[in-house]
C-alpha cells in the first residue's frame, strides 16, 4: 500500500472510528444511569413565581434518559398564569401507559427539573400580555391529545409527537423543535399534511419514517427514518441527527 493510499484509507476510517469510539462511551455513560437515584431536582433556569407576578410560558428540552440520549431528546411545556405562585408541567410519559395510565401528565414538578440528571435548556420562553390565554389553549390541547393510550419511542406517538401536537394549538409561540425530538413528526390521526409546529409553514409525513417540513421558524428539515437532517438559513444553522442543531442564535 503506497503512502498516499494509506493516508486516503486513515481519512476515511479515522471519522467512523471517532464516531463510533463516543456512541460507545455515550451507551455505557447511559447504560450506567439508575432512574432510582437520578436526579429530577431543579435546574435553576426558571423564574421564581413567587417575584416574577407576570403569566409565563417556556418549553424545555432535556435528554431522554438511557441509551434513548444519545439519540433524541424529552420536551416538556411549563406554564405559570398570572400570579400563580407555581408552574404546572405538561408532558407525555411512557411508563405511565405501560401502567395503565393516561400519557399525558400535568404536574406542579420543577419546570426547570433535569430529566434522570440531564440537564434541560429552554427552547421557548414568553411572558406578559396574552399568555394567559396562550396557557388556556395549551391545557385544552394537552386534554384532547389523540394518544392518550399509546406510546412509542420510535417513530411516535412520544413525547415529542405530543410537544408538537400542542405547539401547533398556540403558533404565536412560534416553536422550533431541535432536531433531536424524534416523534415531532408523527402527525396526530395518521395525516399525512399538516402546519409545522412553529405554525409558520408545512410539511408532509409518512407515519413519522419519511418526511419534509418547509417553514420560516424551522427552515428546511427532511425528515429519514425519524432523523432529522435539516438547513435554517435564516439563522445560518444546520441540523443534524444526533448532535442537534449547530450554530445560529439558539
Amino acid at each position: 500500500m503506497t503512502w498516499w493510499r494509506r493516508k486516503s484509507f486513515w481519512l476515511k476510517t479515522l471519522p467512523i472510528v471517532l464516531l463510533a469510539t463516543i456512541l460507545v462511551s455515550a451507551w455505557v455513560r447511559h447504560s450506567m444511569a439508575d432512574w432510582r437515584t437520578a436526579s429530577m431536582e431543579s435546574a435553576g433556569i426558571a423564574p421564581d413565581p413567587a417575584t416574577h407576578k407576570e403569566a409565563i410560558l417556556q418549553v424545555y428540552s432535556a435528554r431522554a434518559y438511557s441509551w434513548r440520549g444519545i439519540f433524541g431528546v424529552h420536551t416538556w411545556f411549563a406554564v405559570k398564569p398570572t400570579d400563580a405562585l407555581e408552574f404546572a408541567v405538561y408532558e407525555v410519559i411512557g411508563w405511565r401507559v405501560r401502567r395503565g395510565a393516561p400519557a399525558v401528565a400535568i404536574s406542579t414538578r420543577p419546570a426547570d427539573g433535569r430529566w434522570f440528571d440531564a440537564i434541560p435548556e429552554v427552547i421557548a420562553d414568553v411572558r406578559g400580555d396574552g399568555v394567559d390565554d396562550m396557557i388556556k389553549r395549551i391545557d385544552q390541547a394537552a386534554r384532547g391529545y389523540p394518544y392518550m393510550n399509546e406510546y412509542t419511542v420510535w417513530p411516535g406517538p412520544n413525547s415529542n409527537t405530543f410537544t408538537a401536537h400542542v405547539a401547533r394549538a398556540v403558533p404565536e409561540l412560534k416553536l422550533d423543535l431541535p432536531p433531536t425530538a424524534i416523534g415531532k413528526d408523527y402527525l396526530p390521526g395518521g395525516s399525512l399534511v399538516a402546519k409545522t409546529p412553529s405554525g409558520t409553514g408545512m410539511q408532509i409525513s409518512l407515519a413519522g419514517l419519511l418526511g419534509i417540513m418547509v417553514g420560516k421558524e424551522e427552515g428546511v428539515e427532511i425528515n429519514l427514518l425519524g432523523l432529522t437532517f435539516g438547513l435554517d438559513p435564516l439563522d445560518f444553522a444546520v441540523k443534524l441527527p444526533m448532535a442537534g442543531r449547530i450554530g445560529g442564535s439558539s
